[in-house]
């Protein structure tokens, strides 16, 4: 039996630098999201929008972690969302925002999966960036390149410590895919955390069948389930324009639908968040649409 959808809304674009991925969430169900879940035979249940401040009313404070304090307090609900929802039977379905976020539905799965199967959470982090930033090593002090550096408990307090407890999984369980554009510093992090990466280049030569094998495997190894966090610049900016940080050289179409496709195949996935679409750079809505199809392969829609 197919377990409830619960789509939540995160209109978060405080952790960015450029304005535009608010509008993520409307895109999504401007999209079909709800209605096309339903036709798979889902029970959806959508929660509306969290409430998220915009920049223009707020103040920065800390130029290494911009709008950290209130990025937290949107991550706190999310992260009280996100385990509730799962706590209900149902599978949360978060729209970005920008992918700070995840820090909140993270820590949900985290707290999820510690509580009713005392096992860890395993995490797919499907993104052209290893968001594994710090404020000692961010160039830019955005905090969308961090929330992968909270989940493993180090970086911004704020996240880190969201909902009592760190790490919110184990680097053995973290696997990033598609990985092409990292900061020099972010590079010696990922390197020295422990952490599964799988760049686009292994995607290249390899073939993403391979990579995705490997990479489910590590994350579902001994876990209690697996948490999807899909950026959609994992995508070619040629199929998904209207993104926060596009970077070319990305998966094509049926990469990624195969990647989502091959998660749908192990039943592993226990929630789900999909960012960093950005309406005002697409066209005619085309990444949005991209991102609901994508999410409709990763739960379970096949060709035949």
């Amino acid at each position: 039996m197919k377990r409830p959808v619960h789509i939540i809304g995160v209109p978060l674009d405080l952790g960015g630098g450029r304005r535009g991925v608010d509008m993520g969430p409307s895109a999504f169900r401007i999209a079909g999201l709800g209605d096309r879940l339903a036709a798979l035979g889902y029970t959806i249940v959508d929660k509306g929008d969290l409430v998220a401040p915009i920049p223009e009313t707020q103040r920065q404070r800390d130029e290494r972690k911009k709008y950290i304090g209130d990025i937290a307090k949107v991550c706190q609900k999310l992260y009280q969302m996100s385990l509730a929802s799962l706590e209900e039977g149902a599978m949360p379905l978060v729209l970005g925002g920008d992918h700070s976020l995840a820090a909140g539905s993270v820590a949900g799965s985290a707290e999820w999966a510690k509580r009713n199967q005392t096992l860890p959470i395993g995490l797919l982090w499907v993104d052209a960036h290893g968001d594994m930033n710090t404020p000692a090593t961010s160039l830019s002090g955005n905090v969308h390149g961090m929330p992968l550096a909270a989940i493993m408990g180090y970086g911004a307090t704020e996240l880190v410590d969201l909902g009592g407890f760190r790490p919110k999984a184990e680097p053995g369980n973290i696997v990033i895919v598609g990985a092409r554009d990292l900061d020099a510093q972010e590079r010696k992090i990922v390197k020295k955390s422990g952490v599964h990466v799988f760049t686009m280049r292994d995607i290249d030569e390899r073939g993403m069948r391979d990579v995705m094998s490997e990479a489910l495997k590590y994350a579902m190894d001994d876990t209690a389930g697996v948490a999807v966090s899909l950026d959609m610049d994992f995508v070619d900016p040629t199929d998904a324009p209207g993104v926060g940080t596009p970077v070319r050289g990305g998966a094509t179409y049926r990469e990624a639908h195969l990647a989502m496709e091959m998660i749908s195949d192990t039943e592993s996935m226990v929630s789900m968040e999909v960012v960093e679409i950005n309406p005002i750079l697409d066209e005619h809505n085309r990444t949005a649409l991209l991102g609901v199809e994508l999410v409709l392969s990763a739960l379970g829609q096949k060709i035949l």
